[in-house]
């Protein structure tokens, strides 16, 4: 639900702490959440760049990582209509992005998770017998993550708000304040419109056993669409935010690594 969020969070930004000595898990992992989808404070005037926007999707090597197997399994289906053949090729890469990390003592926590993706893939295409069950778990993470934001949003909690909440060391306390809370369930709303928009799109595609669209529009609506959505979400946080409006305590945990569910 999942689905990868300035100079957008480098990796020495941390979140505020509460007046507790200790955080909750809850606290911790919505910190995180929204650390790892880029909304950390920027610096009033500091412009959203090119970089910071790259960074926050994980880099060059985190792109090619979202993109290049789903990319390669299109290509190879289309061209030799052998299925094994075309689901054998993303796998392969999956792992050479995983022994690419340990290789370099990297975290592989994105491309074991891509990993892991891509052969659930893989066996409900074989299952199904159809090159349009490869796509059938982005169709569960974009029905699932859509849900759980809008409803989050209609009861008054809206997720995108809870987790930037956290992350600036306001914990809930932007629910008192209106423009904050409206700011934050519109965001939320927004995010939940883009995983509606894309099974609006795909579903028809896939019941229609249009592969080749299908497989089209999963990349087009996938980073081309959430790069977009981010920005307008960094500028709205950045509103009702401002760097001064969250602590940097050395000993608190997360930090962004990458936002890998922006292809799911």
């Amino acid at each position: 639900m999942s689905d990868q969020k300035p100079e957008v969070p480098d990796e020495s930004w941390q979140p505020a702490t509460d007046a507790a000595p200790e955080r909750s898990i809850l606290a911790e992992s919505m910190a995180a959440a929204a650390a790892r989808a880029g909304f950390a404070p920027a610096a009033e005037g500091e412009p959203i760049s090119g970089q910071a926007l790259l960074a926050s999707m994980g880099g060059i090597r985190g792109l090619i990582e979202a993109v290049l197997p789903g990319l390669v399994f299109l290509l190879a289906y289309t061209f030799t209509r052998d299925l094994v053949l075309a689901i054998i090729a993303p796998i392969v890469i999956g792992l050479i992005f995983a022994g690419l990390r340990l290789a370099q003592k990297q975290t592989v926590t994105q491309a074991i998770g891509g990993l892991a993706g891509i052969a659930i893939s893989a066996v409900l295409a074989l299952m199904t017998g159809k090159a349009e069950g490869f796509y059938l778990p982005g169709f569960w993470t974009n029905g699932a993550y859509g849900a759980v934001l809008l409803i989050s949003a209609l009861v008054g909690w809206p997720l995108i708000g809870v987790a930037v909440g956290f992350l600036m060391g306001d914990g809930v306390e932007w629910r008192s304040n209106p423009s904050k809370r409206r700011a934050l369930t519109l965001l939320t709303v927004c995010w939940a419109g883009l995983f509606a928009l894309r099974l609006a799109v795909q579903l028809p595609l896939y019941y229609a056993g249009n592969f080749e669209w299908l497989g089209a529009t999963k990349l087009l609506m996938g980073i081309p669409l959430y790069a977009p959505l981010l920005v307008v979400s960094w500028l709205m946080v950045r509103a009702i935010y401002t760097k001064t409006d969250a602590a940097r305590p050395a000993d608190s945990v997360p930090t962004a690594d990458s936002a890998s569910s922006a292809e799911d």
